[in-house]
């Protein structure tokens, strides 16, 4: 019998003074079973910085994810099934970042461990030739500080100042400093 996904409920208060995008979202997330929870806070970092005040299906959403080939970590499409932004986790190979930029109007690529490093200098010549894509880098240090904040049922405070994210909940406090390749 497979492993099912553990399910993890998280509650946001996003305060982006950054982008003046202040709002609340209740998460019901699945750490499938070849997910870390590491990995899984990198996704909700992710969407908290990523996230706007679009209502309904067009809102920034985890998809299936890491068990499903044809759809990102998350997404966010509009009312016509267009897909806006496509948010992929960790080192894609160029096959799937070529599809992902034929597919969707802005990709994002998300670091978040030291080794990113290393594909980033492999790869940014041949990605540069994608106008719709980004990197952002997380350290990997502060996302396992993150990490650290992580329950079954978490609530977490997320203010986004100046480029930087400072997360709070009952099991303690930590900061991050996304940067943008």
């Amino acid at each position: 019998m497979a492993i099912k996904a553990t399910i993890y409920k998280a509650a946001l208060q996003v305060s982006d003074m950054d982008r003046n995008h202040y709002q609340g979202y209740e998460l019901t997330l699945a750490l499938h079973p070849s997910e870390t929870e590491e990995r899984m806070m990198a996704r909700v970092a992710s969407f908290a910085l990523l996230a706007d005040e679009k209502e309904g299906d067009e809102q920034l959403a985890f998809s299936k994810g890491i068990s499903t080939e044809d759809e990102p970590d998350l997404w966010q499409k509009n009312y016509s099934d267009e897909i806006l932004m496509w948010v992929e986790l960790g080192q894609p190979d160029e096959k799937r970042l070529r599809k992902a930029c034929g597919r969707a109007q802005d990709v994002v690529i998300v670091n978040y461990n030291d080794k990113s490093d290393i594909w980033w200098d492999q790869s940014k010549h041949k990605l540069s030739r994608f106008s719709n894509l980004r990197v952002l880098r997380f350290a990997e240090a502060e996302i396992q500080a993150l990490e650290q904040l992580c329950t079954r049922s978490m609530q977490l405070n997320i203010t986004i100042q100046d480029g930087e994210m400072w997360f709070s909940s009952d099991k303690g406090e930590c900061a991050l400093h996304p940067q943008w390749r």
